[in-house]
Parts: structure tokens; sequence; C-alpha cells
């Protein structure tokens, strides 16, 4: 089956356990998972995945997390062709700029060449049902999008 490549960034564990839902799902609709902590690999890494995910918190009032600005930054001198792509992440309503690194990544993405194989699912803080239903939904369309190449 395709390999998946998820990185992650957390700071709380609210990301990392966004990040082990979707492992779990695409483990069992049979696709091989790697996943790690931004800091421990690199975006070149992606490379290698047919399946790229990236899972983020979104710090403050919308920033990127200080550990994942320079994998986020070498992801743009990526080609990706090929490859699907998805973001996943955290935030907290209460700033004005609700899971913007979701976002950006998205942005980051589309310049690499790879194809968007789901909607991006952003959480409130940490995952709740509704949210996991939404992950593994995540995974599944991800899954099919890698199946369609």
């Amino acid at each position: 089956m395709a390999l998946a490549k998820i990185v992650y960034a957390s700071m709380t564990g609210n990301t990392e356990e966004i990040a082990d839902i979707v492992a779990s799902k695409l483990q069992e609709l049979g696709h091989d998972v790697e996943i790690d902590e931004c800091t421990s690999v690199e975006a070149s890494d992606f490379e290698d995945a047919d399946m790229a995910i990236v899972a983020t918190y979104t710090y403050g009032d919308g920033d990127l997390p200080d550990e994942i600005v320079d994998f986020y930054e070498d992801l743009q001198d990526l080609d990706l062709s090929g490859k699907i792509y998805g973001v996943v992440g955290s935030g907290d309503t209460f700033y004005d700029y609700f899971c913007k690194s979701v976002d950006e990544f998205e942005e980051q993405f589309a310049l690499t060449g790879a194809r968007k194989g789901a909607d991006s699912v952003k959480v409130d803080l940490a995952a709740e049902e509704e949210d996991i239903e939404n992950l593994e939904l995540f995974a599944k369309k991800m899954s099919e999008a890698v199946e369609a190449i």
C-alpha cells in the first residue's frame, strides 16, 4: 500500500493526538504510516512518501510554531508532483486567526506541485467525538485520493 508520512508540531499534546488519530485510520485502511515530530525530520522526507500530511497547531494570534518554521520554509523548495497532501491542526477560537497555521501549510503545499487529497480539518483545542469523525473522514479521503493515482 501507499506510504503516509505525517509530520507534527505539538505543544500541549493536542496536535500529536490529532496526528495519531489520522495515522491510526490510515493504518486501518491498510497504509504504511510514518509519524514524526517536526524537529526530527526534514521536509525532503516527504519525497519518499505517497501522502504528505502536516499536523500543526497555531501559536498565539496566528503564528506558526517556532519549531516548525524551518520545516515550513524548506517545504517551498520541494517538487512533490505526484504526491497527495493534507493538513490538519489545532487552534483556539479565542484568537482572531483560528488555525491560521493550517491555512499557511495548505498554501505552502500548493507551491510544491502536490495535489490536495482532502479538505483540512481544524480542531478547537482537543479532539472531541465530532472532530475524531472528521479526522477519520480526512484519512479516508486521503486514502481514496492516493489510490486514484
